[in-house]
């Protein structure tokens, strides 16, 4: 199928876009396969399939996976409480005999079951066992799946533009990723951070921009630290800059990095950025 130049993805007003990244989702939707995004955390995995319904003027269903999860929650969920709490006191309006009645549709069957073509975002896959990982494509596939308890075949009105996100923290089994387009977005190099940088602050001062993001990659860059500030954590960062009157950048790294709890949440993170700022500036 062929993309209709209105189901072109040329970016969003938030979201920074090289050439390669638009691509693949437009190949990806030219081909009707699922893309798969893997990156370390911050890089945007998530916030592409935000940028792509916003581009598109699509509903953006997310499925947020858990590694307690079962397929069939993702596609529809059986509400037997409710039925028999409503067979004991008589008191709804819906007909208990009427199994259909207590089906509500899990995210993957929404996406399935909407009026309008919806971007699917499949969040985190690599949290779910490789059962759930190749039954859930078979589905994809096929875009239809049987609710059991109504003898029911649900098929898609319309096929979802499909985004699923790793953080490869779990190796996928072969027969997923042969069923994907994959595209790995590596952490954004300094003047593409600049870039998104400028998007969330229009009007920020050039020379608070080039210490900040200098800092927040000596940040990065010191050792042993378990989980490194991301893009989100830059733009707070700056946010929370921009709010002290008495802040220098010129300052930066030379005296005392302000607001160091923004950046790093996990306490040994904290401590072990804190004592390596300490030493930089006694030298």
């Amino acid at each position: 199928m062929a993309i209709r130049q209105n189901e072109r993805f040329m970016g969003a007003s938030r979201y920074v876009l090289d050439d390669e990244l638009a691509g693949i989702v437009n190949v990806s939707m030219a081909l009707e396969m699922p893309l798969l995004l893997k990156g370390e955390p911050g890089t945007g995995k998530t916030m592409l399939a935000h940028a792509v319904a916003e581009s598109l003027d699509m509903p953006l269903i997310v499925l947020n996976v858990k590694s307690s999860m079962k397929l069939v929650d993702a596609l529809y969920q059986y509400d037997t409480l409710t039925r028999l709490n409503d067979s004991r006191f008589g008191d709804s309006k819906r007909d208990v005999s009427n199994i259909e009645d207590y089906i509500k549709m899990g995210k993957i069957g929404q996406a399935f079951t909407s009026k309008t073509r919806t971007v699917l975002l499949i969040d985190e896959i690599d949290k779910a066992d490789t059962d759930f990982q190749d039954d859930m494509l078979d589905v994809l596939d096929q875009m239809e799946f049987d609710i059991i308890e109504i003898d029911r075949t649900v098929r898609a009105v319309f096929r979802p533009v499909i985004v699923i996100t790793s953080n490869a923290k779990k190796d996928l089994s072969d027969p997923f990723l042969g069923r994907c387009n994959f595209h790995h977005i590596a952490f954004p190099d300094p003047e593409m951070m600049r870039k998104i940088v400028q998007v969330h602050f229009p009007d920020m001062d050039a020379h608070l921009m080039k210490n900040a993001v200098a800092a927040f990659y000596k940040l990065r860059e010191i050792d042993g630290i378990e989980k490194k500030p991301a893009t989100r954590e830059l733009i707070n960062w700056i946010r929370a800059l921009k709010t002290d009157p008495d802040f220098n950048p010129d300052l930066l790294f030379k005296e005392d990095v302000p607001f160091l709890g923004v950046l790093f949440k996990k306490s040994q993170d904290y401590k072990i950025a804190l004592d390596d700022i300490n030493r930089r500036s006694r030298f």
